[in-house]
């Protein structure tokens, strides 16, 4: 999605790109499924997939079917490529900033794709433009204000260091001016999206090796920027990383947070 002034996580190169977006798949598409198929996505339906993994393109494509359409779009295609094939799209378009890319959509999916939003508002007003009366809308974004810490459980010096390299993060970020993601909003949002049925829950995992997985290629991704910053030196990393790679951490992430509902 429109990338911020703020972003970290290089996500050009190839090899830790692929990574992070399976970590985020391990992680999150069991509770994304279940929302979408709570919400009654089936065959015929016309759906909007604004910026997620090719793992919820495929899936929204088969529920679908060959009567159906998923439109996906993001500002970088590249690794959405293979995904383009009926009824699958796939359009470069960057939320919040163009006009919708069509109308009438029985669903609209955004998961993680505010947060690369500047004007926020603006994308959300856009993706309820778009849905038909109706329609169901589906945003999920993480809330770091509601879990700050990497280990909950703080009880050595393994989980302390993990815990300062993940402030250590959250200053980065802040020293680029990056709102953060507040995913306890969006329920409230909707509603004054004119939604009606407006419901939300949360999904905050612990020790998963997803966790461990995301956590080992965030911090190679912002290695250079942590040690700059003098937040970090290359050996703490490099212990931090081991740790990781050991098993021994109980990881968590930002707790998830689903919001959903109809326009009237």
């Amino acid at each position: 999605m429109t990338r911020t002034d703020g972003y970290l996580l290089d996500t050009t190169r190839q090899t830790e790109a692929a990574e992070h977006f399976s970590a985020f798949a391990a992680l999150f598409d069991p509770t994304t499924f279940r929302h979408l198929e709570a919400l009654g996505v089936g065959s015929g339906w016309r759906c909007w997939e604004v910026g997620a993994g090719t793992t919820v393109v495929s899936w929204l494509a088969k529920k679908v079917g060959p009567t159906g359409r998923v439109l996906v779009t993001d500002t970088d295609t590249a690794r959405l490529a293979s995904a383009a094939r009926p009824p699958v799209e796939v359009r470069a378009h960057e939320l919040g900033s163009q006009e919708p890319p069509g109308e009438g959509f029985d669903l609209v999916h955004a998961r993680l794709a505010l947060v690369h939003v500047t004007d926020r508002e603006r994308a959300l007003w856009s993706m309820v433009r778009a849905l038909r009366p109706g329609g169901r809308l589906l945003v999920e974004d993480a809330d770091p204000g509601l879990q700050p810490l990497l280990c909950p459980d703080e009880y050595g010096p393994e989980q302390q260091l993990a815990n300062r390299l993940r402030s250590g993060f959250r200053k980065l970020l802040a020293d680029r001016g990056t709102e953060l993601p507040c995913g306890r909003t969006l329920p409230r949002l909707l509603r004054e999206a004119g939604l009606t049925r407006v419901h939300a829950d949360a999904y905050f995992p612990l020790a998963s090796p997803a966790c461990a997985a995301l956590e080992s290629v965030t911090i190679r991704q912002i290695r250079d920027q942590l040690v700059a910053a003098g937040l970090a030196t290359d050996q703490e990393i490099d212990r931090h990383l081991t740790n990781v790679t050991s098993g021994a951490l109980d990881l968590t992430t930002p707790p998830m947070i689903s919001a959903w509902g109809r326009r009237p």
